[in-house]
């Protein structure tokens, strides 16, 4: 008959697990410890660089892509607060405000035109045009972070991507499968016929025609009706250049 443990021995096996287990909480406190360390060196180091490099941070996007890739690897973001060290160091929180600020400002001046869904290098291309001063040195990415922080304004501001595009759409509305469908397809020629819809996605015409009118209700198409071969085109501002549309220039 095989024998229990006694009391001794369970003792000794409990007090093995607390050694074990003590072990064990020593031993990731000291891995924390190093990583806290490591990690308030990287961020020394990125101070010090920053501060060598300001300059080429403030005026040079592909390189401020690069500095906002490094702060997020050592969870330092310098787009928090409009106050601090990296405010007071780059002033780069003052330079997103201000593109958020053109950014709304351009939405809401071609809402009329596009209904709310504005193409992504369009919009940078109209900032382009509106920071003459500072012609060239807004990129996609610069774009991308200033929209992230108007989130906070609620109902829209946000980057959707559609087939190759990215869009910016700055109003609450809702695409579904078949929206998106029509948009990729509209990017090839900047507008989409009814026949081409059905022929091209292998969709019915009452499919078509209802998915055709309310984007056409949402703002988001443009009717034309001038062609000899007396088709309708659904002309789509949000994935062809609005600029060339009309006088958004002097925006």
């Amino acid at each position: 008959m095989r024998r229990r443990p006694g009391i001794g021995g369970l003792q000794t096996a409990a007090a093995a697990r607390d050694q074990y287990r003590l072990l064990g909480e020593n031993v990731a406190k000291i891995r924390t410890d190093m990583m806290k360390e490591q990690l308030s060196t990287f961020r020394s180091q990125l101070e010090d660089f920053a501060r060598k490099h300001k300059n080429d941070i403030r005026k040079n996007p592909a390189f401020r892509s690069q500095f906002h890739e490094m702060c997020a690897k050592v969870g330092v973001d310098p787009l928090a607060s409009n106050k601090g060290f990296w405010a007071e160091l780059l002033g780069i929180g003052d330079f997103y405000y201000e593109l958020g600020v053109q950014i709304v400002d351009i939405c809401l001046a071609t809402r009329p035109l596009n209904g709310g869904l504005i193409n992504l290098q369009e919009l940078c291309n109209l900032l382009r045009q509106r920071r003459k001063s500072d012609r060239g040195v807004v990129s996609e990415d610069d774009c991308l972070r200033a929209i992230s922080k108007l989130k906070v304004l609620g109902s829209g501001f946000e980057v959707i991507s559609v087939g190759k595009k990215k869009l910016v759409r700055s109003v609450p509305t809702e695409l579904n499968k078949d929206h998106n469908e029509i948009l990729e397809l509209a990017q090839g020629q900047g507008f989409v016929t009814v026949d081409e819809v059905e022929r091209r996605l292998s969709w019915t015409s009452g499919r078509a025609i209802d998915a055709l009118d309310t984007l056409l209700d949402e703002g988001l198409a443009m009717i034309d009706d001038g062609h000899k071969d007396g088709k309708r085109r659904y002309w789509f501002p949000c994935v062809s250049p609005i600029s060339s549309l009309t006088g958004i220039d002097s925006l």
